[in-house]
């Protein structure tokens, strides 16, 4: 995609004809009817949006967004953006959390450098960098307009060459020290919340660090005065190019007709801006865990969605999502394996109203 606009306008809702077959097929299982509640509702989603009753998501590619924000001059984080461009390095090696845990969802990783301060130096990133790192945007701007685009038109391209490659499935995930800071920021901007409200303590601030925290957010709000109802206004004002890059992978999955999971609180800040960029966008997104960052029950609410994970996490990378994939892979376990009513030798449950 070369425009912002093709993308959008290539994007179709998903196959509702499909989603109905595919409910008649669990009806037709030896369970209580609904039984099995989100992996139900999860495989017939992942059905109309794959446009086949019997969907079959094996090849599975795990996208993470890694980008440096200049917010981190601030002192609104606990390490410094070295950090980031390190973790990258050691994705490429197998070596972080989200990696051994793509490693048992049978998933791949790719790391991708879309705005480190310095280009990766393993093989397995992929530098796309738009720029080397964002504007301190307690200053002023994160970005420029067309930078944002330029980002999220790459993280769409880069779901669009997984398409090409074979993969089926997108989880998305990030890296980059201070973007709890830059997440929160557009939060407030775009619920219009309190920035207390809305800003956690990241990867571990003391409570002096978080007061710094929010008022970096605070001036950010204020130097910039991002437009709420303008997506890319808020992302290149107060948002970050790993959260431009996650917008990008929704919008490019929607199109590419590929189901893709929101990860954690800075995941979802990324969904809902697709969302308001192409609403059909938020019929291919699958939420999976619920942050501990103090926003995110919020940003689910305001997507419509619901996590079914609630386990305490906070990491980031994907992990949470790739976590909600081991709950996929149960329901399609049992909508493929459980007998039906016939096969099983027992009376069908109805529907009762």
């Amino acid at each position: 995609m070369n425009t912002l606009e093709e993308l959008i306008e290539g994007i179709e809702p998903v196959d509702r004809e499909v989603m109905e077959q595919a409910w008649k097929n669990w009806d037709s299982l030896c369970k209580p009817l609904r039984g099995l509640g989100w992996l139900e509702e999860a495989v017939v989603k992942i059905a109309g949006i794959c446009r086949t009753a019997c969907p079959h998501p094996d090849k599975r590619v795990v996208l993470i967004m890694g980008a440096d924000n200049g917010v981190v001059e601030e002192g609104v984080t606990q390490t410094d953006s070295s950090v980031t461009i390190q973790v990258l390095e050691n994705m490429g090696d197998r070596l972080s959390t989200a990696c051994v845990m793509s490693n048992l969802a049978n998933c791949e990783l790719i790391p991708v450098n879309i705005g480190c301060l310095t280009d990766g130096k393993h093989p397995r990133i992929r530098n796309m960098a738009v720029r080397h790192g964002t504007g301190n945007i307690a200053k002023g701007p994160a970005m420029t307009r067309e930078e944002c685009i330029r980002a999220i038109l790459t993280g769409a391209n880069l779901v669009k060459e997984m398409k090409e490659k074979g993969y089926d499935l997108v989880v998305t995930g990030e890296m980059g020290i201070g973007n709890t800071t830059t997440s929160s920021a557009c939060a407030a901007v775009l619920f219009d919340q309190d920035v207390e409200y809305v800003t956690g303590r990241g990867a571990g601030l003391s409570s002096e660090g978080l007061d710094r925290k929010i008022r970096a957010i605070k001036r950010a709000i204020q130097v910039n005065n991002p437009d709420p109802k303008d997506a890319v206004d808020v992302i290149s004002k107060v948002g970050g190019l790993d959260i431009a890059g996650m917008v990008g992978c929704y919008l490019g999955a929607a199109h590419e007709h590929m189901p893709i999971l929101i990860d954690g609180f800075i995941s979802a800040v990324s969904a809902y801006l697709a969302g308001m960029l192409c609403p059909a966008a938020k019929e291919y997104m699958l939420a999976t865990h619920c942050s501990t960052e103090p926003a995110a029950h919020l940003v689910l609410e305001r997507l419509g969605m619901e996590a079914p994970l609630h386990a305490g996490m906070h990491l980031g990378e994907g992990t949470g999502a790739i976590m909600g994939l081991s709950l996929i892979d149960q329901g399609l376990n049992a909508y493929y394996h459980i007998a039906t009513w016939d096969g099983a030798h027992v009376e069908a449950y109805e529907h009762q109203v």
